[in-house]
């Protein structure tokens, strides 16, 4: 299988593009580094045999996106489409610094919208596909500091949701995916021992799972919070 996953060398992105890596199937991963990208690519294809094409790119910039989507295309119609490509900047809502509420639709949001227009046709005409978008507990439980970060995954949520209902017909399934606290890079430094919260690798072996399920079955939302609950 040709498998897109967004923001792909780091935490869940490069779990997730390690769990599909270990499986055989084929890569086609986007960040904006290119130098983590090459080390990613290689780190994979050197444990586990497989090929991984990378992309470059920034997909908070709609012609980054498109140009990225219309990229993996010419590999073939994909079959799953990981929109994890997303950023954290914490803030309230009555003092953050301007700018960051489109920053944060931009990456968390606009980045997904716009790729997921360039696939999802193919995956129309190909009546098979799966569209998975990392969102977070965030989306459905407000936080302190959570400003408009929330906001941005409020939003991808119902993006998910729309699309959901939308591509449900055409037999192409769309899953959200909600983790609360994971340790990844944003949490190294923190002091939070990495026992307290989730895995990277907890998100990918849910979605490797729900990916795997029968055509007539599809997972609509993953929540998953740490056992001993939120932060």
């Amino acid at each position: 299988m040709n498998i897109i996953v967004t923001g792909a060398t780091k935490g869940i992105g490069k779990a997730i593009a390690g769990i599909y890596a270990a499986e055989g199937h084929t890569l086609l991963l986007a960040a904006r580094n290119q130098k983590d990208l090459q080390e990613t690519a290689l780190s994979l294809t050197t444990k586990h045999g497989n090929v991984v094409h990378v992309f470059p790119a920034d997909l908070c910039k709609k012609t980054e996106a498109i140009a990225f989507g219309n990229w993996c295309l010419q590999f073939g119609t994909p079959d799953i489409l990981v929109n994890n490509a997303g950023r954290f900047i914490p803030g309230a809502i009555y003092n953050e610094a301007d700018g960051i509420i489109e920053e944060m639709i931009e990456t968390n949001l606009y980045s997904a919208y716009h790729l997921t227009r360039v696939i999802v046709p193919a995956m129309i005409s190909q009546k098979s596909g799966h569209v998975f978008n990392i969102c977070s507990i965030a989306s459905v439980k407000p936080y302190s500091n959570g400003g408009s970060y929330g906001i941005s995954k409020f939003a991808m949520l119902g993006f998910s949701k729309n699309l959901r209902e939308e591509l449900m017909p055409h037999l192409v399934k769309v899953t959200a995916v909600l983790p609360g606290a994971v340790y990844t890079d944003s949490w190294s430094g923190s002091g939070i021992n990495p026992n307290r919260i989730m895995e990277d690798n907890d998100i990918a072996l849910m979605v490797l799972a729900a990916s795997k399920l029968s055509p007539q079955a599809c997972v609509e939302e993953i929540l998953l919070r740490p056992q001993l609950g939120d932060l």
